[in-house]
């Protein structure tokens, strides 16, 4: 085809050439960037309507067991589940309850304790220890287990 029949020696000046405003049709621009860029802004649409996984954010641990932990409210809360799964039994007045088998690394401080509760864990924290104690339990340690 000649030259002076082309679509562009008709759009010389104007400056998009037909294909609206500034940007479009030039690389990826307006489309959010080259690749999967955009996909929580402009390509949201997209993420909906085809069901695309986005990376999730954050960081994750090395080995996911090192992070099993329980708040004593848990405890208190999943006392017959533990007990029916043969973490937990009754010992005199006291409940001793082994989170180790459970499969949890340690005890945090959120929530109450109302019972006396005897519980052997790797790791618990100072909250967590403190409420025990006032509610007349105690926490053991598996290096201190092996004293005994």
């Amino acid at each position: 085809m000649a030259t002076r029949h082309k679509k562009t020696r008709k759009l010389r000046g104007s400056r998009t050439h037909g294909w609206g405003r500034s940007g479009q049709h030039r690389n990826s621009g307006m489309l959010g960037g080259h690749g999967n860029a955009g996909l929580t802004r402009g390509k949201k649409s997209s993420v909906i309507r085809y069901g695309l996984q986005l990376r999730e954010k954050g960081f994750k641990p090395a080995n996911p067991m090192d992070d099993r932990y329980i708040n004593i409210g848990q405890v208190n809360l999943q006392l017959d589940r533990l007990t029916a799964q043969g973490h937990a039994r009754q010992d005199n007045n006291k409940t001793e309850i082994n989170l180790t088998q459970a499969g949890y690394q340690k005890l945090l401080g959120e929530g109450r304790v109302d019972k006396p509760l005897r519980i052997i864990v790797p790791k618990a924290s100072e909250k967590a220890a403190q409420k025990i104690s006032q509610a007349g339990g105690e926490i053991v340690l598996p290096q201190q287990q092996k004293e005994d």
